[in-house]
């Protein structure tokens, strides 16, 4: 995806927080802003890469302040809560085991994302208030009928917490439809996002082959892939995408996603998401994308 004009304050945003996270030292906060600021300068113009953007700006901030992981604590905020709902989410499911239900159940998952949302925001409150929303965007139809045809799904994971609720999903994708499901995680800490070590913590190698991108990239950034993750992504024909940075990425790929399904499943937690998809902010969505 294209940067929006709002993109820039919320990249400046995103630095304050993760420098807070990564650091207490207020002279090197001030050079590091420095830093991002004449990288923006620089690389925030028309046409440029969003995720790409904040990708780079993030391993900046990583590097400068020696946090390999500045989000650690909100990481483990976001999985207590999805944890604590998570009865919640299988009470829902038993009186409605429908695909789309269990569907919806993962893109409310993709609402557990401080990176977008900031560190100020009630999660727990916003889960529960979607609960109630229906899909804006709702190609249940499609997706099914695809999946029922497929003998394996690479499912492209997003961020900590949100994996729980995936795990419900991929769940029902094994054991009803009999397919082989891939989960892609990142390989290193950037944002809020899953590593493998949080998806073996819930024992999601259990029922799914789990791998990693080998890269800490915000969503996909096919140059950075390791050669081992670009052939599993080629080999895919049916791919599940998870969250913002994910359909950030995939809609900047061209030849590399020819001929495959792909369905973005996601919250659109800022305007400019929205904008590009062409929905409301806080819309929820089962989309194919156009490839």
């Amino acid at each position: 995806m294209k940067v929006y004009y709002e993109c820039g304050a919320c990249f400046l945003r995103q630095a304050r927080e993760a420098m807070d996270l990564a650091t207490n030292d207020n002279d090197l906060k001030i050079e590091l802003m420095k830093s991002i600021y004449e990288y923006l300068a620089k690389n925030y113009k028309k046409g440029a890469s969003s995720n790409k953007l904040g990708t780079n700006m993030h391993r900046m901030i990583k590097e400068k302040t020696s946090c390999l992981d500045p989000y650690i604590k909100e990481k483990e905020i976001g999985n207590k809560i999805a944890i604590d709902l998570l009865p919640k989410a299988k009470e829902i499911l038993k009186k409605d085991n429908s695909l789309e239900n269990f569907v919806k159940i993962a893109i409310i998952g993709n609402i557990l994302d401080f990176g977008a949302l900031g560190l100020d925001i009630d999660l727990e409150e916003m889960i529960f208030n979607s609960l109630n929303k229906d899909l804006a965007i709702n190609e249940i139809a499609i997706f099914e009928k695809t999946i029922q045809n497929a003998d394996s799904i690479l499912y492209l994971a997003d961020n900590t917490g949100e994996i729980v609720f995936d795990k419900l999903l991929i769940e029902k994708l094994v054991n009803d439809y009999n397919i082989d499901i891939t989960v892609a995680l990142k390989d290193k800490p950037i944002l809020n996002d899953a590593c493998l070590e949080d998806a073996l913590a819930i024992g999601l190698d259990k029922i799914a082959k789990l791998t990693t991108t080998g890269t800490d990239s915000v969503g996909i950034i096919y140059e950075d892939l390791s050669p081992d993750f670009k052939e599993i992504f080629k080999s895919h024909d049916l791919i599940i995408s998870k969250g913002l940075g994910n359909y950030e990425g995939l809609t900047e790929l061209d030849k590399e996603i020819e001929n495959k399904d792909i369905f973005c499943l996601l919250c659109a937690k800022c305007s400019a998401i929205a904008k590009d998809i062409g929905i409301e902010e806080g819309d929820m969505v089962l989309t194919k994308l156009k490839t």
